[in-house]
């Protein structure tokens, strides 16, 4: 197990929302003792001298091994946390994307490595499985922009 803590410097990350009707796909998020406490949308870190567009698309073919085409706006969202003590603080790029490989939305799990060999599993997740399951969505405020999960 990966014990993880934010760096002590502001990140700039990208994150691409992919949609299977009106559930989203997203990485399951653990805590220290191994429990599912969240899910995030599938991204990562922009690098130096890459675009927002050119950083989606690297972390999608890293994560999946499928390239993406982005098919809505931007959005910005800040989003500064706490994880087991440590205070995180993140700007993150969101847009919705489709992904180029048409078998993965009939997968109901998908399981991947992190670039760090790191075993990581996504599923396509519903608004009411976030709620009665009682996990937060990561990051922070992004569940406000969600049209598709929009009461």
């Amino acid at each position: 197990m990966t014990v993880w803590r934010p760096p002590q410097q502001i990140r700039v990350k990208v994150i691409g929302l992919a949609w299977r009707q009106d559930r989203l796909l997203a990485a399951e998020v653990e805590d220290d003792g191994g429990h599912i406490k969240g899910i995030r949308p599938l991204g990562g870190s922009i690098e130096f001298g890459e675009t927002r567009e050119q950083a989606l698309q690297r972390e999608f073919r890293e994560e999946l091994e499928t390239a993406i085409r982005i098919v809505g706006p931007w959005h910005l969202l800040e989003n500064i946390f706490e994880h087991h003590g440590a205070t995180g603080h993140e700007y993150i790029f969101a847009a919705d994307v489709e992904l180029a490989d048409a078998s993965l939305y009939a997968r109901d799990e998908i399981r991947y490595s992190e670039l760090d060999e790191t075993a990581a599993t996504a599923r396509w997740f519903g608004r009411d499985i976030v709620r009665d399951a009682g996990i937060d969505l990561y990051p922070t405020g992004l569940e406000k922009l969600l049209s598709r999960w929009r009461d």
